[in-house]
């Protein structure tokens, strides 16, 4: 009788976890103990915005790793958009009502772009249009249409991940007269997306390995 064949392994990649339930809670429990208050004797940034900044990041890294993986052709689309709604589910879940309640609160808005652009990018749904057009008819409807505004940041942010640049030059600068609005926050979260994309170049070589 001829031996069965040994039951082949499954993927390593199966496996990996892009974030967890437990590393966001850990995030939110060492912002708990941080101050978020400035010190007006001091230029450096109080401990908790920077925390947080490195919370944001986390997250964008995160989310790109899959991105990444399906450009290099090691997720199909259904797969990658799956890995995505888990992490989805994780930061877009409800917290806790606490003082930080209002500060994840708005970054959990600022992600909306995040999570909506990488979606489109997944499904090969990139838009018509130039970004400039784009980013001047985003900044025209403002916060008059927030579901508007939003579909039009998620539509530059599906482009920069399918290679096109932005948004360094289309970002308010503090010396700006005109008061911010949710699409220049979210200008800000598609820039931050692509530095992160970037800084992950060499990732699908190591995916898989030693995980």
């Amino acid at each position: 009788m001829a031996k069965k064949k040994a039951e082949k392994a499954e993927p390593t990649s199966v496996l990996y976890y892009f974030y967890t339930q437990e590393r966001w809670d850990n995030w939110l429990n060492t912002l708990l103990e941080m101050s978020f208050e400035e010190d007006p004797n001091s230029e450096e940034m109080p401990e908790g915005l920077a925390s947080l900044d490195n919370f944001t990041k986390d997250i964008n890294v995160s989310v790109m790793k899959i991105v990444r993986i399906f450009q290099s052709g090691s997720y199909d689309s259904k797969t990658a958009l799956e890995k995505l709604n888990e992490v989805e589910e994780i930061i877009m879940g409800e917290i806790p009502e606490n003082e930080l309640s209002d500060i994840i609160q708005g970054i959990q808005m600022r992600f909306l772009v995040l999570f909506l652009a990488s979606k489109k990018f997944l499904r090969g749904e990139i838009g018509e249009g130039a970004i400039k057009d784009l980013v001047k008819e985003g900044r025209k409807i403002g916060d008059s249409d927030i579901e508007k505004s939003l579909e039009i940041a998620s539509d530059i942010g599906a482009k920069v991940l399918d290679g096109d640049s932005c948004c360094g030059k289309y970002l308010r600068s503090d010396s700006d007269e005109e008061e911010p609005m949710l699409f220049d926050d979210w200008l800000v979260e598609v820039d931050d997306m692509g530095e992160a994309l970037k800084s992950l170049k060499k990732f699908d070589e190591e995916f898989g390995v030693g995980i």
